[in-house]
């Protein structure tokens, strides 16, 4: 076969790809629908475009996504690189400037000669070549038709964005700065509430009207994940008290004491002109959740940048149908990446990006996959969406959980999730050595 990859999508798996052919001297084809085509959720024509959050989560390596991101750096991530450039105060996240971001992840994809984009629409999978399907969760009508050909029924559930307000919209009078526990910076705006200013919060937004849903959006189901906040709700008047709105680890200048509840703002890009509201994903109609969320008494003047919106989310059951190299285990040349896999998250789907650029071109080079071993958080998320023996598949992100437990009982948490990190990344180094893969990647890849 000649060595030459096509790649569908420049997504985070895209680009994470494209990225690990290019540097093992193999050529690429990388399809991007974007200008010509764009899906209901994006709306920028650059690589990498953040849809949701612009956290990338925990960035200590004794959590799982920490861990997750100093695995994939090991392997020279162009996203997790990026990710540090262009950072914006989160506290113990990172979070990033989102158009700073993507905008620098599609200057280095499109300067790299091995690396050709090729902006249209792909409507069939070639079958006789080397390619890797990374269209993500909203590939177009016509490329999932024959996706479902070739891999038969696939799920739906859906996706949903939080809204976005301007800094200076945000009455400080009424709210404060402050990490959870302090940890970190003062890098979360606070938005506290007593008990009566809830209840009727908590009233007025499980009774707000939502949008209606587009056709193909009907008959899903919604992945626990990205339960937007209304939904959430509705399961109990204290079930986002102890969940997005926890006021755990907050004390309020104001008054000395923890708040009722809480929401937490979170910066959108580096200049701290905008704040999304965390944990706030929601399919509210755009005039409701104006009314809803301006009783939040910090946002009663809020400015919304962007409001909340939710969308299809398709992800293939992988188990039976992808290796843990992320190939198909019908057709080899055809690997899947990404969140279709059933990775959750925009790093796990860049580490799917990863093991399916690696492992095409090893297949290219007539070598054996790259299996991770299952003590190493990739090497577990790319077994569990290859486990046959999982029945009920759902989407699944980074998660301690997916380790196996230390030798030695370790009680305490944090210890044991060092403890787990730091073998981990052992246990990852040695395996790119014996199959020499090992490389020193200390520069700064695509920018």
């Amino acid at each position: 076969m000649e060595k030459r990859v096509t790649v569908i999508g420049g997504g985070f798996a895209g680009v994470e790809a494209a990225k690990q052919l290019s540097a093992r001297g193999i050529g690429v084809k990388l399809y991007e629908m974007k200008p010509v085509r764009f899906s209901p959720a994006h709306k920028s024509k650059l690589l990498c475009e953040l849809v949701c959050s612009n956290s990338f989560k925990a960035e200590r390596t004794a959590s799982a996504a920490g861990l997750l991101k100093a695995e994939m750096a090991l392997f020279g991530s162009v996203c997790v690189q990026n990710a540090k450039l262009h950072s914006v105060p989160a506290g113990g996240a990172l979070a990033v400037d989102r158009d700073a971001f993507s905008a620098a992840v599609t200057a280095g994809i499109e300067a790299d000669p091995l690396i050709e984009v090729i902006r249209e629409e792909v409507t069939a999978i070639p079958r006789n070549e080397v390619v890797i399907v990374a269209a993500g969760p909203l590939a177009s009508d016509a490329l999932s038709e024959d996706i479902t050909r070739l891999c038969g029924d696939r799920l739906s559930f859906f996706d949903a964005a939080a809204p976005i307000v301007t800094a200076g919209s945000v009455d400080m009078t009424r709210a404060f700065c402050q990490s959870r526990y302090e940890k970190g910076g003062d890098d979360y705006i606070n938005c506290p509430m007593n008990k009566a200013e809830y209840e009727a919060f908590y009233e007025a937004l499980i009774n707000a009207e939502s949008a209606v849903l587009h056709d193909f959006e009907k008959n899903g189901e919604i992945y626990e994940g990205c339960m937007p906040i209304e939904v959430m709700a509705k399961r109990g008047e204290n079930t986002i008290r102890f969940g997005p709105m926890k006021p755990v680890g907050l004390v309020d200048p104001a008054t000395g004491h923890r708040p009722w509840a809480v929401l937490q703002l979170r910066k959108e890009n580096r200049a701290g002109t905008m704040y999304n509201l965390v944990g706030f994903q929601t399919n509210l109609k755009f005039g409701e959740q104006k009314r809803v969320f301006s009783m939040i008494p910090a946002l009663n003047d809020a400015e919304f940048v962007r409001y909340g919106v939710m969308h299809r989310n398709s992800f293939l059951h992988s188990p039976g149908l992808l290796t843990p190299a992320f190939s198909m285990r019908r057709y080899e040349n055809i690997f899947f990446a990404g969140q279709i896999t059933g990775v959750e998250g925009y790093m796990e789907s860049a580490a799917a990006g990863i093991l399916a650029g690696v492992n095409a071109a090893r297949l290219l080079d007539g070598k054996p996959p790259l299996v991770l071993p299952q003590t190493t958080m990739m090497g577990a998320l790319s077994r569990y969406i290859a486990d046959e023996t999982v029945r009920d598949f759902q989407p699944m992100g980074a998660a301690m959980g997916l380790l196996p437990p230390p030798e030695t009982r370790i009680r305490d948490k944090q210890q044991r999730y060092a403890a787990l990190a730091e073998r981990a990344l052992a246990d990852l180094e040695a395996a790119l050595r014996e199959n020499k893969e090992w490389k020193e990647h200390d520069g700064i890849t695509g920018t």
